[in-house]
């Protein structure tokens, strides 16, 4: 599913009205008549009262479309406007006047201002006295707080216990992020035009939406496609469609051999999720490389990958001295995953950098991998290989030397500010993760779950990733379709415990998730 922005969907409104010449008017009769009939199907409008609350923008105009249509059918509606009539403008203003000459043959109908409080306090009872609220208050322009009446409007009818129909965005949600302008309209559906908005599918954007539709209302593609849409919502065959099919007669040397550099005392459960996980998801072979001292521990943790000792710092992770051996270790190696359980020694710190200047096949940086090149990230510049990082919110703030409240605030920003401005792919990990690509695309992940918040799953991921890799994936493909999979595999395992359910079992469930996904 293709995602925009505000800004970008603004300009093909102004492209197909000015070049095109399809005038707004037939835009906002396309809008309201699509939402009039996912409206039908969402609501039992028998006997409905149903009060359409109207701003005096666009989305206002929308929204009295929507209003002629029921009337139309029998339906009793009254219009809340936020405003006075005058000052309803343009295609708005249009409508509204539609509306106005339709009311005397409806005598069920009616129409309210709403100009200010007091006359907000005179005519509460009568708004509240309604069985579904059509919210045309705000279109996706909004990027400031909602003060005033319309703040008052808002938090009535979210109190009203009463069914909501959002017209475009639920009103007071920012459109590009998702977020809550100081409080916004909580709707069971809302009806979308010409694309979804990213502020749809974001949270907390995605709650307060409740079913999404997207109406077409006539854009042509052409004036579409020159917009460039970068933010996409990927779907299971697209998903599919990346994981090539195994001929008859491949053998373990036709799916790659993935090296995983990882562990450290205390952390080798990391590198086992990781190398575990990469057999499950696919890859012929596995060598895990750890600390000398912990192949006695990580041997029997791991069965099918092979085990390899390196040099280790006094501390007990990987040192610089090792570099040596791994370069002999890569010579025959499709990826490299590189950094679960780790350490931050100097010694695995200088022996990080190195592998970074020297790699010449695709890698998978993660964990502590990230935090050994937190202090310069410039390394990244000169890496000679495809990257992608996986970091959590935590890890991108010290990459990026910002809060962790700042990668939250504005995730997609962030992912897709660094992916381009180091030419790496990005995996920002959390709920809906993202994956940013050195050109700038943002990817949006529709699986997972709060059940999947617990120790390991990150390295899980890494391991999945590498191993497409490994299997000769784009590292785009690897990293989009390891994200996916991942959280696939954590929704399957919620399906029978909501939570609880730990690392492990994510790996054992991975082959059963890529069953799901391309059947």
């Amino acid at each position: 599913m293709i995602i925009v922005t505000t800004r970008q969907m603004q300009q093909m409104d102004k492209n197909t009205i000015e070049s095109f010449g399809i005038p707004g008017r037939v835009l906002m009769e396309n809008a309201g008549r699509g939402a009039i009939e996912m409206l039908s199907d969402h609501f039992d409008l028998e006997g409905a009262r149903v009060a359409v609350v109207a701003g005096r923008g666009n989305n206002g105009g929308d929204g009295f479309v929507i209003g002629r249509y029921l009337m139309e059918m029998g339906v009793s509606v009254s219009f809340f406007l936020l405003s006075t009539r005058d000052r309803v403008q343009g295609d708005a203003g249009a409508n509204m006047d539609l509306v106005l000459e339709l009311l005397a043959e409806h005598a069920l109908s009616q129409f309210i201002e709403i100009p200010d409080k007091d006359a907000l306090e005179a005519v509460t009872e009568i708004l509240l006295d309604h069985d579904l609220f059509v919210d045309a208050i705000f279109g996706t322009g909004l990027n400031s707080d909602v003060r005033g009446i319309y703040r008052d409007v808002i938090e009535l009818i979210n109190n009203s216990g009463k069914a909501v129909f959002s017209v475009d965005i639920p009103s007071g949600i920012n459109a590009d992020t998702g977020a809550v302008c100081g409080v916004a309209i909580q709707a069971d559906a809302t009806a979308t035009f010409a694309f979804a908005k990213a502020g749809h599918i974001l949270h907390p954007g995605n709650f307060h939406t409740g079913d999404l539709e997207v109406v077409d209302i006539g854009i042509p593609g052409h004036i579409a496609k020159a917009q460039s849409p970068h933010i996409f919502l990927p779907e299971p065959h697209d998903i599919a469609g990346l994981i090539p099919a195994r001929a008859f007669n491949a053998h373990k040397g036709s799916f790659g051999h993935l090296l995983v550099l990882a562990g450290s005392p205390g952390k080798t459960g990391a590198a086992a999720l990781c190398a575990n996980a990469a057999m499950r998801s696919g890859a012929g072979l596995v060598t895990l490389g750890v600390p000398e001292k912990l192949m006695p521990v990580m041997e029997p943790m791991v069965v099918e990958p092979m085990t390899t000792a390196l040099a280790q710092t006094s501390s007990g992770g990987l040192d610089a001295a090792a570099l040596d051996d791994i370069i002999t270790l890569l010579a025959d190696k499709a990826a490299l995953a590189l950094g679960p359980g780790m350490g931050t020694d100097s010694g695995t710190q200088e022996l990080i950098k190195s592998i970074l200047a020297i790699a010449s096949v695709p890698m998978v940086i993660d964990a502590d991998g990230l935090n050994c090149i937190a202090k310069n990230p410039d390394i990244l510049t000169t890496v000679k290989a495809p990257v992608i990082l996986t970091p959590h919110p935590g890890e991108m703030a010290r990459l990026t030397g910002k809060t962790t409240a700042d990668i939250q605030q504005n995730r997609m920003e962030t992912a897709r500010n660094f992916a381009e401005k180091y030419k790496v792919i990005l995996v920002l990990k959390g709920a809906q993760t993202l994956v940013a690509y050195p050109d700038g695309a943002v990817f949006i992940c529709p699986t997972g779950n709060p059940g999947m918040a617990c120790g390991g799953m990150g390295d899980v991921l890494t391991g999945i990733i590498a191993a497409f890799l490994a299997q000769d994936l784009s590292p785009e493909s690897a990293a989009l379709a390891g994200v996916y999979v991942h959280g696939l595999c954590g929704d399957l395992l919620a399906e029978d415990h909501a939570f609880g359910f730990s690392a492990s079992d994510m790996v054992a469930g991975i082959p059963q998730a890529l069953t799901t996904l391309l059947s």
